[in-house]
């Protein structure tokens, strides 16, 4: 059967379907709604009340017409039927709806009703068409089936409008092909009873002509349940077959270097936390198996010493090291740290990163070779083709949010399956880390260095600027240091916002008798190394810059930290900022200086931060606010996607379906009992798709 077989679909309907990922009558029967409208319910408008309340409409417009003048403008559209009127009103997208709403066509509005004087109003209401053009242009109605219960409404495209294929033709051909294709069941039939989930033929069914809420919801359970238990699945799967078998290079126990740093030349003791992570490391690099784990820790909880341990384990063994991240000041941050600690000790570190002069490089590909490199740090300049090193043993990545899946992979490819180390100062929500980092072992640190205090956060409005100021000025003549940061480098005509580079120049007139500096991501690595040298060295007192700064420097001596427009960060963005300060044994103040206006969700996020410093809950609200794609950058993060379920509200439903995976495959590690058969025919291409996804063979 192909799409052409069904009637109704022309060579040009079939493109269009093309355009939306639909090839085929079982692409059309797994393209579900987006949205439901609940007929059973459908009021008459002459019943509303007007006071807010969430409803179904259904009528002919009456007028269609653009309202009002520059930012006042709007589009209205008034849906009437025999009882009375109602207007809907649209702010955005006013072109479009311009064009796709007609006078005189019969449609459904489904939205939240209020009553501004004499009219009835619905903002951005939903818009479904009740009529609709066939070929020659000719009104159909959509309900000459007689269906009037819960109407499925699909998502469009201008390739679905320039030939007329509405919602009410998607549920027609997808019923057709519902009625004529079998869909073969393939979870267990043990793990379906055991969750109440009907049958796939029947999920679909109850997706496309649900006769309740409750069946849309058992069947769209399931079908996130499915996607996710094949991905749990596989994630098992890979983790044993690929992974937990993958030969990984012996390290000895403690040797000279290890012993020194931590016994002689570290000032501090470690905390429960650092201590544990270590011990994992350990055991990971003594097991004869590659280690491939994830190092979790809020700001300042000390990952930095466990990867040193970690990289001085290889050392001990004959084995280089490599520090990888994000930014050249984050590289250069580490390499500072490294050499002062390490070079003491004999170790010889090395910086990689890009534009560095031919000479400088040439030296740096020699050393790094010849294996008298014993660790190098750097940016993504590392994973370059060019790069060779002599015995790679061990590769950390620090701020892997900022990496993706293929960065991590092309590391491993650097030597002979070195032991990886990933670190994150963004603590990862558990549902993403089940999903991004699933291929990965995790240690948390959750505890501080010792003396640690923690950091006052207080949200600041301009008209406490001066009180602000003053605050700043007695800290400063109590020997202490001030970050100030702002979100732009330049002046933007879009958004009115301060910039650093104006804003150095206000701070330099406002504390002439402390040196301010400047620095932002356009400066050259010598200029920006040049400002953090002094800054560290508390010759520069109040510190002017841009986000370069959200992670990796640390100045004990910092105890302010003012971000200017607060409400324009994300509130990992905001957490990582604070982080900067409280490195000392100074009290240290984090104040977020708001603007005039803000969103709800901007009044959600610095009050979050007024409230917690606990980075997982921070996290967890950060995640909420945001989803998952924004939270973590998805084209950088090599966030899976999920055609159906949602990170974000479907967490326990992760779980569940992860601890069926690993249940499964411990009673039947390689699927291969007759009832697993339809599983395993699905799970086999899955399982390739996802090799490549992580990149492993």
């Amino acid at each position: 059967m192909n799409l052409t077989n069904i009637s109704g679909i022309s060579p040009a309907r079939e493109k269009a379907l093309n355009q939306a990922g639909i090839f085929t009558p079982a692409d059309l029967a797994l393209f579900f709604p987006r949205a439901y409208i609940d007929r059973r319910t459908v009021l008459r408008i002459g019943s509303l009340q007007g006071a807010g309340e969430k409803v179904t409409v259904t009528g002919t417009l009456a007028s269609v017409r653009e309202s009002g003048f520059g930012r006042k403008k709007r589009l209205e559209a008034v849906l009437q039927d025999e009882t009375g009127m109602v207007k809907g009103v649209w702010f955005k997208g006013l072109s479009y709806f311009k064009k796709s709403l007609k006078q005189g066509e019969q449609v459904a509005y489904y939205g939240t009703v209020k009553r501004y004087g004499r009219y009835l109003t619905m903002a951005h209401p939903e818009v479904e068409q009740l009529s609709a053009g066939d070929e020659n242009g000719h009104n159909t109605s959509v309900n000459e089936d007689g269906f009037t219960g819960i109407v499925p409404v699909y998502h469009g495209n201008q390739f679905f409008k320039k030939t007329y294929i509405t919602s009410g033709l998607l549920r027609k051909w997808i019923l057709t092909v519902l009625d004529q294709l079998s869909f073969q069941e393939f979870l267990p039939e043990p793990l379906l009873k055991q969750l109440n989930y009907p049958l796939r033929e029947e999920a679909l069914r109850w997706i496309h002509a649900p006769q309740s809420p409750k069946q849309h919801h058992a069947a769209l359970e399931r079908f996130k349940f499915e996607e996710l238990f094949l991905f749990e699945l596989s994630v098992v799967t890979l983790k044993r077959d690929v992974l937990e078998k993958a030969p990984g290079n012996v390290m000895a126990e403690t040797r000279p270097a290890t012993h020194r740093f931590f016994k002689e030349t570290l000032p501090f003791e470690l905390t429960e936390g650092q201590k544990s992570a270590l011990g994992d490391i350990k055991k990971d690099i003594r097991s004869g198996k590659q280690m491939n784990r994830l190092l979790q820790g809020d700001v300042g909880s000390g990952k930095t010493i466990v990867a040193i341990g970690a990289m001085l384990m290889a050392l001990d063994s004959g084995y280089q090291s490599v520090l990888m991240a994000p930014t050249e000041i984050l590289a250069e941050q580490h390499y500072h740290s490294l050499s002062r600690w390490l070079n003491p000790l004999g170790v010889n570190v090395r910086l990689l990163v890009g534009n560095q002069k031919k000479a400088l490089r040439d030296d740096l590909l020699s050393d790094i070779a010849g294996g008298t490199a014993h660790i190098v740090v750097g940016t993504h300049a590392i994973i370059q083709e060019s790069i060779r090193f002599h015995r790679l043993g061990m590769a950390i990545i620090d701020e892997q949010h900022r990496f993706g899946v293929s960065q991590r992979a092309l590391l491993r490819e650097k030597g002979d399956r070195p032991h990886i180390l990933v670190m994150s100062a963004t603590p990862i929500p558990r549902s993403l880390a089940m999903t991004l980092y699933s291929d990965l072992d995790v240690s948390i640190i959750r505890d501080l260095p010792p003396g640690r205090k923690p950091i006052i956060t207080r949200v600041v409005r301009e008209a406490d600027r001066p009180k602000v100021y003053r605050f700043i000025e007695e800290q400063l003549q109590d020997g202490g240091q001030v970050y100030i940061v702002y979100p732009l480098i330049e002046e933007s005509e879009a958004m009115d916002l301060k910039n650093a580079t104006e804003g150095f120049r206000q701070i330099s007139a406002e504390f002439p008798d402390h040196r301010t500096g400047l620095l932002h991501g356009r400066m050259t690595a010598t200029e920006k190394e040049s400002i953090m040298r002094d800054f560290s060295s508390n010759r520069i007192r109040i510190l002017v810059s841009t986000t370069v700064i959200e992670v990796g420097v640390d100045v004990p001596n910092a105890s302010i930290m003012v971000v200017e427009h607060a409400e324009r960060f994300g509130l990992s963005q905001l957490h990582q900022l604070r982080g900067r300060t409280g490195r000392g044994q100074r009290q240290s103040y984090c104040l977020l200086m708001a603007g005039v206006k803000q969103s709800k969700e901007a009044r959600s996020r610095l009050g979050t931060m007024e409230e917690t410093t606990d980075g997982f809950k921070i996290a967890e609200a950060d995640l909420k606010l945001r989803g998952p794609g924004d939270f973590l950058g998805t084209r950088q993060s090599g966030l899976p996607e999920f055609r159906y379920a949602d990170l974000l509200n479907d967490q326990f439903l992760l779980e569940v379906a992860k601890e069926n995976a690993v249940k499964l495959l411990q009673t039947d590690p390689d699927l291969q009992s007759p009832e697993l058969n339809a599983l395993r025919r699905v799970f086999i291409p899955y399982l390739r798709e996802k090799k490549k996804f992580f990149r492993m063979s």
